[in-house]
């Protein structure tokens, strides 16, 4: 079941994008991994999240592309352990044989000691909402090969950049950043494509909005994790779904999500929502 192909996609599946010198996000059918390391260091680098079921050999083809052949990371980051977060990420171990790091609070996830919710498909959205009944919420196994991220905000093999504890979406959920260029991978705290509308998430309409709503079972800490993000003020933002957003419209569009959170991003019913009013 976890490993089954979905079958959705966008216009930038498979288009690599140049963030910054050291930063390359690859859309896989509708989310993004990233490479983070300098081209010109093709042996110190690491891969953040690992895509979508059936995608290694994409992940491994764009990886090589950038660094060279036979190039493996140092290590493979997931802000989160989602079923399009970690799709790959068996396989990748396995061929690149690295070590794994999350939050200490999605490691039963990602050791098999739990599922997450199933997809709410009551939210109110589009047709991806109603689709999220297919997608996988099983977690995985990944055993001794993953481990929690130091509890000091440091990222192993990221010597520059800080992680952030940005719950949510889920209970372990991390972004990573970085201060000396204000570089932001966000995972899923929020995204700057509306996930949950089929047309949107295939044409990549850009615009910011809250965490994909048919899998966020928080809502309050969703909220208090972008008014953490928005006072970094980010230069530049790889989102897991939807294109990287900078400059003006980055943090323009970022205070508006902050300031209203509730009416963009929080679904009018569903039953995570409906939770937290009772």
């Amino acid at each position: 079941m976890k490993d089954r192909f979905i079958p959705v996609t966008s216009v930038a599946s498979g288009t690599e994008q140049p963030v910054a010198a050291d930063i390359h996000c690859l859309p896989i059918q509708v989310v993004n991994v990233c490479f983070v390391g300098d081209l010109n260091h093709p042996k110190d680098w690491v891969l953040v999240d690992a895509g979508m079921p059936k995608s290694a050999d994409d992940i491994i083809s764009a990886a090589e592309d950038l660094y060279g052949e036979r190039a493996a990371p140092k290590a493979i980051i997931l802000t989160h352990g989602h079923f399009d977060h970690v799709g790959a990420v068996e396989k990748l171990v396995d061929y690149w044989e690295v070590p794994v790091y999350a939050h200490e609070l999605e490691m039963p996830y990602l050791t098999g000691k739990k599922d997450y919710p199933e997809p709410d498909t009551s939210v109110d959205g589009g047709m991806v909402a109603k689709m999220s009944r297919i997608f996988p919420n099983e977690g995985i196994d990944l055993g001794e090969h993953v481990h929690p991220l130091p509890t000091d905000g440091t990222i192993p093999y990221m010597s520059e950049w800080k992680w952030l504890h940005t719950p949510g979406h889920t209970e372990g959920h991390v972004s990573l950043f970085r201060e000396k260029d204000r570089s932001l991978i966000v995972g899923d705290a929020f995204v700057t494509v509306k996930q949950e509308y089929l047309f949107k998430v295939l044409t990549q309409q850009q615009e910011l909005s809250g965490p994909p709503r048919y899998l966020t079972t928080d809502w309050k800490a969703a909220w208090d994790s972008i008014a953490k993000l928005e006072s970094l003020h980010p230069k530049v933002a790889v989102t897991g779904h939807g294109l990287p957003m900078a400059g003006a419209q980055l943090n323009e569009e970022l205070a508006i999500l902050n300031q209203e959170f509730d009416k963009i991003a929080i679904p009018e019913e569903g039953k995570f929502v409906d939770q937290e009013k009772n």
